[in-house]
């Protein structure tokens, strides 16, 4: 994914959790911040220290990407999101990981 697709700086993380907007499922949690004139979406992974050690995060973090990835042209262009990782994602596969995002980017109607 391009850089331009990603939320990276410390004020653009706090600018998405300060909307306070969020939606959740068992696996995820995701918050929105609304930018009605941006022309693609931008996105933030986030995976805690109580997932594991950083080859195991770096693995939930590479899948969730690759999900973001094939969901793409599906997702609404006009927003922030950032996606938080909890506890017991590193157990799922690919293919798992890739339903829980989708389910939860339907959640808080990010898909178009």
């Amino acid at each position: 994914m391009k850089k331009s697709y990603r939320v990276k700086k410390e004020k653009e993380f706090q600018a998405v959790f300060q909307e306070k907007q969020s939606c959740a499922n068992r696996r995820f949690v995701v918050y929105i911040l609304e930018k009605p004139n941006q022309k693609h979406f931008r996105v933030g992974i986030s995976v805690g220290k109580k997932i594991g050690n950083a080859v195991t995060r770096n693995a939930v973090k590479r899948k969730v990407r690759a999900a973001i990835y094939q969901l793409k042209d599906q997702i609404e262009p006009a927003c922030d999101f950032i996606i938080i990782a909890r506890p017991g994602v590193e157990q799922l596969t690919a293919e798992e990981i890739h339903t829980n995002v989708r389910h939860v980017l339907k959640l808080a109607k990010i898909l178009k």
